[in-house]
């Protein structure tokens, strides 16, 4: 058997004709003459090189090879039917995967827009991968991810970006410092102090030091840490004082101090990030899209600065070819 012969249109055809035993009852429910039916089948029976059906009783029956074929048929075009299946979710976003890459502090807000987004679409895989700005640049770099999460969006022709989260950088101290009781006329009284700050790259260091160098400030004592949970200890331990995102704090909050400076907080944003020279999977676009429709049901009213006009443009429609 030549199986470069075998169209999908011949096994339908002949899948009907066997349903049916007629020729002129499967040229009927397929809008096509008895002629072209019968022709059909003759290429079939042709390219399996054995008979195909007999004529018993008045009706077209299938051979030993041809009830074989029936059954191979059947089980082809079912699949086919199931991957077509699979074919629209996948381009109404509902089915499939995607990847995103996120630093560090975003792991704070990430499960708050997944965990609805999954609800909504239970069959989408989502692949994470987090690790600091350095790390997270180079898998964008390399367009090892599908979509990004930054507070401090990388630049490029090639990059897309849409801020949506305000990202407040507040100062924090050990709970019965000074300053929380006596807040100062402004930061510049708390330089003396040893500040806890995170590796260089790190957008919330990128953010502050820039701060600094604009306000023509200098810290005099600091101390590197890499990790927003253990500067978040050191600080309730007294070791010193820091500038962290808002949204690290919710755990342990209530052993800090906030002292009420008018510089503070600073602002920062959390942007949504993918390359304009790669077309987003489906899924990865639905979820562009649930981010921009739901976020008011995902983040506290407070903190939603939703700007994702230029990704949405990115994208191509929903159920659409590429």
């Amino acid at each position: 058997m030549n199986i470069r012969h075998l169209t999908f249109r011949l096994l339908q055809v002949y899948v009907v004709v066997v349903r049916l035993g007629s020729v002129s009852r499967a040229a009927a429910q397929l809008h096509l003459t008895q002629p072209t039916v019968s022709q059909q089948l003759k290429r079939l029976a042709e390219a399996v090189g054995e008979p195909l059906l007999d004529s018993r009783e008045g009706r077209l029956r299938p051979t030993a090879v041809g009830s074989e074929l029936y059954h191979a048929a059947l089980d082809a075009l079912s699949r086919f039917d199931d991957f077509n299946g699979f074919l629209q979710d996948a381009r109404q976003g509902t089915r499939g995967g995607f990847s995103i890459g996120v630093v560090t502090t975003a792991k704070y807000i990430l499960p708050r827009l997944l965990g609805p987004f999954n609800r909504r679409f239970p069959e989408v895989e989502v692949s994470i991968s987090v690790g600091n700005r350095g790390y997270i640049l180079d898998r964008h770099r390399h367009q090892q991810d599908d979509l990004y999460l930054f507070s401090h969006p990388p630049a490029g022709e090639h990059t897309l970006s849409g801020r949506f989260i305000r990202n407040p950088l507040v100062l924090i101290t050990p709970p019965d410092h000074w300053a929380v009781h006596r807040p100062p006329a402004d930061f510049s009284a708390l330089l003396g102090e040893r500040f806890l700050l995170r590796e260089p790259g790190s957008a919330t260091r990128l953010v502050f030091e820039e701060w600094l160098r604009n306000h023509n400030l200098q810290l005099k004592r600091v101390m590197q840490i890499e990790s927003n949970e253990v500067v978040r200890m050191s600080v309730e331990q007294g070791l010193g004082l820091a500038v962290l995102s808002e949204h690290t704090l919710a755990e342990g909050e209530h052993r800090l101090g906030r002292p009420a400076l008018p510089e503070f907080p600073l602002t920062s944003h959390w942007y949504l990030v993918c390359h304009n020279n790669r077309r987003l999977p489906y899924p990865a676009a639905n979820f562009v899209r649930f981010i921009n429709d739901n976020l008011a049901s995902c983040i506290d009213s407070r903190y939603i600065h939703n700007d994702l006009a230029r990704l949405l443009a990115h994208l191509q429609p929903p159920g659409k070819g590429a």
